[in-house]
C-alpha cells in the first residue's frame, strides 16, 4: 500500500481498537496528557489519547517503511526550523547531541539527516528482548542511516567517539529507564531525567539540542531544533548535571506541549503513576 492510505488506516485502528485491547498504557497516556494541559475536559482528555495511540501507529508504520522511502520523498515530507544550530556545531568540529522526547516522527528526522544531509546519525536505545527482534530492530534503523548503539556499559564511550567525529548524536530524553537519573521539576511535578545527555555535554562540549519533529494534518512533518544548551566543563559535576538537566526539562516541556497528544509515552514517568496505576 501507499505509505498515504497504509498511515490513515493504522491511525483509524489504533484510535478506536488500542483503548480497549491496551486499556493501561491507554490509560496512562491519557494521564500523561493531562499532566501537559490540566485544563482539558475528560472528554477532550480521552480525544487527546485516541489521537495520541494514532500517531503512535503512524510512527511505526512510517518506521517500517522508511528504509524503501527515497531521499526525494524524505527531503519533500518534512520541513526543519532551527538547523543553524546543528550547522553551528558541526562547524566546530563536535557533533551535536539531539535531546528528543517520545514524539512525532523523529525517525524521519533522523533518514533527512542521512539522506539529505548527508550525516552520519548515531543513537542509543534500549535491548530489546528475545536478541532476534533487537537485531532486527538494529537492520531496521540501519536502513534509514542511523547508527544504533545499545543501552550499556559501553555506550557512554562509543557516544563520546561519535562526537568527536562529528556523528549527530540523538537521544531520547523523557524517560529515566534505569530509575537513577537526575531529580527535576517536569510539568508541575518531580521525577528523574537521564543524566546521560547532560554527562556527554559536560565531557565533549557539545551542546545539547532540544528537538522535536511534529506530524502536520496535511501529512507534512515539522522538525523544530531549539538553541543550545551547553555544560561549563569547568564547573562541579554534580551540580552542573544537575542544571543541565533541569535546563533541558523545560525545553522539553516547551517541545511536548506544543503538541501533547502526539506524545507517545505509554509508560509511567513520575512516581505518583505507580499509584494511580495500583489504584485503577
Amino acid at each position: 500500500m501507499p505509505l498515504g492510505p497504509l498511515q490513515s488506516a493504522a491511525d483509524l485502528a489504533a484510535r478506536r481498537l488500542a483503548p480497549r485491547f491496551m486499556e493501561a498504557k491507554a490509560a496512562q497516556l491519557a494521564r500523561h496528557i493531562g499532566r501537559v494541559d490540566p485544563s482539558l475536559s475528560p472528554a477532550e482528555a480521552e480525544a487527546a489519547m485516541r489521537r495520541g495511540l494514532g500517531s503512535y501507529a503512524r510512527y511505526w508504520v512510517e518506521s517500517f517503511r522508511l528504509p524503501h522511502v527515497g531521499a526525494r520523498a524524505v527531503a519533500e515530507g518534512i520541513t526543519v526550523i532551527g538547523y543553524e544550530h546543528v550547522q553551528a556545531s558541526l562547524d566546530a568540529g563536535l557533533g551535536p547531541i539531539l535531546v528528543l522526547p517520545h514524539l512525532g516522527a523523529w525517525e524521519w528526522a533522523a533518514a533527512w539527516l542521512h539522506h539529505v544531509k548527508h550525516e552520519r546519525v548515531a543513537a542509543v536505545v534500549e535491548r530489546l528482548e528475545p536478541a532476534d527482534v533487537f537485531d532486527w530492530f538494529v537492520e531496521l534503523r540501519r536502513g534509514y542511516g542511523i547508527d544504533v548503539i545499545p543501552l550499556g556499559a559501553d555506550a557512554m564511550a562509543r557516544l563520546v567517539r561519535a562526537v568527536n567525529n562529528r556523528d549527530i548524536v540523538c537521544l531520547l530524553a523523557d524517560r529515566d529507564l534505569a530509575g537513577t537519573g537526575i531529580e527535576v521539576e517536569l510539568f508541575g511535578e518531580t521525577t528523574t531525567l537521564p543524566a546521560g545527555p547532560a554527562l556527554l555535554a559536560r565531557r565533549t562540549g557539545a551542546p545539547l539540542l532540544p528537538t522535536a519533529v511534529y506530524y502536520r494534518s496535511d501529512g507534512h512533518r515539522i522538525g523544530l531544533v531549539l538553541p543550545p544548551i551547553t555544560a561549563d566543563p569547568a564547573a562541579r559535576l554534580r551540580p552542573e548535571v544537575a542544571r543541565v538537566t533541569q535546563a533541558l526539562a523545560r525545553d522539553l516541556e516547551r517541545l511536548i506541549s506544543a503538541a501533547p497528544d502526539q506524545w507517545h509515552l505509554l509508560e509511567p514517568n513520575w512516581p505518583s503513576d505507580a499509584v494511580q496505576g495500583a489504584c485503577a
